[in-house]
């Protein structure tokens, strides 16, 4: 089943803090794909999307049913000047909605927003193994630069991290 057009894709606000913040910290809590070890309050989420929002950089929520299905954000790569055109990127789909197209739609929007604001380049971090979010970066054009082997401590195991990137 995949993401129809029931899904709306809009920015972020800070309203949308708790509903993010309850998405990622079940990731943080449950799983190595974020190196977090500790719950990430409702506050210091706003304060994420409103740091994302300031730089100029978008931050994207997608619903479904009245609910937070996911969301994916821009951030700088680096803060050194050279950098100024490649932006990380990232993208969580709620637990129980991945493998629909939620994530695809999200930086199928995130893309396209960040060609307008003449971004270049975009990087994603994946703690590894992370098939579903390899599948997805793939699926969206991103292609493998690298491995860091283990260089992450969670759940008392070593994770590996890899980068995937894309000329836009």
């Amino acid at each position: 089943m995949h993401a129809g057009a029931d899904i709306e894709i809009r920015d972020a606000t800070a309203a949308d803090a708790a509903a993010v913040a309850s998405l990622y910290n079940a990731y943080v809590l449950g799983t190595a794909a974020t190196f977090e070890e500790t719950a990430v309050p409702d506050e210091a989420m706003a304060a994420r999307i409103a740091a994302v929002r300031e730089a100029g950089l978008p931050w994207l929520v997608a619903v479904e049913d009245g609910e937070t299905a996911g969301y994916a954000y821009a951030s700088p790569w680096n803060p050194r000047g050279a950098y100024r055109h490649t932006a990380e990127v990232t993208a969580y789909v709620a637990p129980g909605r991945t493998g629909r197209g939620i994530g695809s739609r999200l930086y199928e929007e995130l893309f396209a927003r960040l060609r307008t604001l003449r971004t270049h380049a975009v990087v994603a971090v994946i703690a590894l193994p992370n098939p579903a979010s390899v599948a997805l970066h793939e699926h969206c054009g991103l292609r493998r630069a690298g491995v860091f082997r283990e260089v992450g401590r969670k759940f008392d195991r070593w994770v590996d991290v890899g980068y995937w990137q894309a000329v836009l």
